[in-house]
């Protein structure tokens, strides 16, 4: 279903095109080594004006700190550029890291790529604050 098959952007990384949104799916363990190859790809994709961002994490088996920097980092640049950005998120002790930290709040997770993907532009993770 997407329209922009590419490889990997690393082995923590691949992003693809889908219904007019950019997706970044993460894989693996999401700790400092995996942030410091994915930061380049994410400031990429959310560089442009207006950039319509899903974050997929359903395969990503770890997530530290520096997993929640890259989620508050690619929210800060799409609200700085009026873009929008949807998180998607089923693993349980991730869910718990997110809701613990406030960032669920910010940034509601859905249940899968495709409710991210028809989410109303009202719950886009767009309302203001910080962690």
């Amino acid at each position: 279903m997407s329209s922009d098959p590419t490889p990997p952007a690393t082995g923590y990384l691949s992003v693809r095109t889908e219904r007019g949104r950019t997706v970044l799916e993460l894989h693996g363990e999401i700790d400092i080594a995996a942030a410091v190859e994915i930061i380049p790809h994410l400031d990429a994709a959310t560089s442009r004006t207006g950039a319509r961002i899903v974050i997929d994490l359903r395969h990503v088996e770890f997530f530290d700190c520096s997993g929640l920097r890259l989620l508050y980092r690619a929210r800060q640049r799409v609200l700085d550029r009026d873009g929008e950005l949807r998180l998607v998120c089923t693993h349980p002790l991730t869910l718990r890291v997110l809701k613990v930290t406030g960032l669920a709040r910010l940034l509601p997770p859905a249940p899968s790529l495709d409710a991210a993907l028809e989410q109303p532009e009202a719950a886009s993770g767009t309302a203001s604050g910080t962690l």
